[in-house]
């Protein structure tokens, strides 16, 4: 795949998933910023109450450099570097390429996922933001997509979990992060739960 897709874009896919836990991840390089996750890239940086609406979120142009650092690492380095399996206690890394919803070309996002049996789990949360990620949106109106993982490409159908498979889902993600419900509070709406169906499962 061309990496190119990895940059600015008709598309808005310059707004990628942020993977979850704390510090700033880079695939081999994470800088540590402060005590808390960067899951907030596009949150409303104003003072909010930490019960509410989860903790301390670092500025936006904090999170934006290392939005860009990881996919320059990924695509300089050929793929070599920014992707992760996800452990017990850490998720994994991945690359999403979706077909642009305006475009109609490939664009490719870095997100954090977990595994459940066979399927992929990320959430659709655009750094606790208002507006829904790009990459989601395009699903939404194509949901066949590719996903690059360390064991190689698979090609996905993506779509919203719903009703107790969503709960369910949704309360593994705490297990990554325990500000999860306030920060998603930050939202004006429900958060998707994206399952990404391997298309051998389907």
């Amino acid at each position: 795949m061309d990496h190119r897709t990895l940059i600015d874009d008709p598309d808005g896919d310059t707004l990628t998933n942020p993977p979850f836990g704390r510090g700033i991840s880079t695939g081999w390089l994470t800088t540590r910023v402060g005590t808390r996750a960067y899951v907030a890239v596009m949150a409303d940086t104003a003072p909010v109450a930490a019960a509410d609406q989860g903790g301390w979120l670092p500025p936006r142009f904090v999170i934006r450099t290392a939005w860009k650092i990881h996919r320059a690492l990924y695509r300089w380095s050929g793929g070599r570097f920014g992707l992760r399996a996800p452990k017990p206690d850490s998720y994994g890394l991945a690359e999403l390429t979706t077909i642009g919803r305006r475009s109609g070309l490939e664009r490719s996002v870095m997100i954090g996922y977990y595994l459940d049996g066979d399927n992929v789990v990320t959430m659709a949360m655009n750094g606790w933001g208002e507006a829904e990620p790009a990459w989601w949106l395009n699903l939404q109106a194509s949901p066949d997509a590719t996903l690059t993982t360390v064991d190689g490409s698979v090609r996905v159908s993506g779509r919203a979990a719903e009703g107790d498979e969503r709960d369910r889902l949704w309360d593994r993600w705490r297990h990554y992060d325990k500000d999860l419900d306030g920060w998603s509070n930050r939202r004006p709406g429900e958060t998707a739960v994206v399952i990404l169906t391997p298309a051998a499962e389907r």
